[in-house]
């Protein structure tokens, strides 16, 4: 059973997370402070981090820091117009975020994909005829190279690791370039329009009406 690790000073979404997650059949343990958390993740072992960003005795970004080193993947939890936060954040090391307040849906497509990344660390993407060799960033299609930009790269990724997921046009900027999504569409749209037509996945990548994209394996 996969251990998360809860860490939100406000207790009742705190309390919210941790009933639908058990349902799903995750382990919960709440903290409801930095310095809670911070003991707890000295003395137990975890799967999976939520992280509040604004937390009383020690704030989210301190405790990041302490994490990476663990190899335990953090999701962080943050309010959805603090987009400063969330850039600053991932580039922190973040493996992804959810803005408060969010569907309970989106959060457990979060936790699982972030989990499912976690568990093929180093290994090859496949889909269809198309395989990603993650460690020399080499990708082929029936087992010819592709030329990808290094964006192009990083956005497939993106996309197979969260594959049959909606992903929010938002989000896939501010993962794949790192910086502060401002509402123009077309660098993105035009990186999406290259995979499709390098890879040629028109019936794989769907567009997502007012939402983004999604990733489809056919299964």
């Amino acid at each position: 059973m996969k251990r998360i690790l809860i860490v939100e000073d406000e207790e009742h979404i705190a309390n919210l997370i941790e009933t639908y997650l058990v349902t799903e059949g995750y382990h919960c343990i709440c903290a409801f402070d930095g310095k809670a958390a911070a003991d707890l993740i000295e003395k137990e072992k975890f799967d999976l981090i939520l992280l509040d960003i604004m937390l009383p005795e020690i704030n989210g970004y301190e405790l990041l820091e302490y994490i990476k080193p663990l190899g335990v993947p953090v999701i962080f939890l943050t309010a959805k117009n603090k987009v400063d936060d969330l850039i600053k954040g991932l580039k922190l090391g973040a493996d992804d975020y959810i803005s408060k307040p969010f569907q309970i849906g989106e959060l457990l497509a979060r936790v699982e994909a972030v989990l499912r990344r976690y568990g093929n660390v180093e290994k090859n993407l496949f889909l269809g005829d198309v395989e990603v060799e993650i460690k020399s960033r080499v990708v082929y299609k029936a087992g010819v190279p592709v030329e990808l930009t290094v964006k192009e790269f990083d956005l497939l990724v993106e996309l197979m690791q969260n594959k049959n997921v909606a992903l929010y046009r938002d989000r896939l900027y501010e993962k794949v370039w790192g910086e502060a999504y401002v509402g123009d569409t077309r660098t993105l749209d035009s990186h999406i329009q290259r995979l499709r037509k390098k890879l040629g996945w028109d019936n794989y990548i769907k567009t997502v009406f007012r939402v983004g994209y999604r990733l489809e394996d056919g299964e």
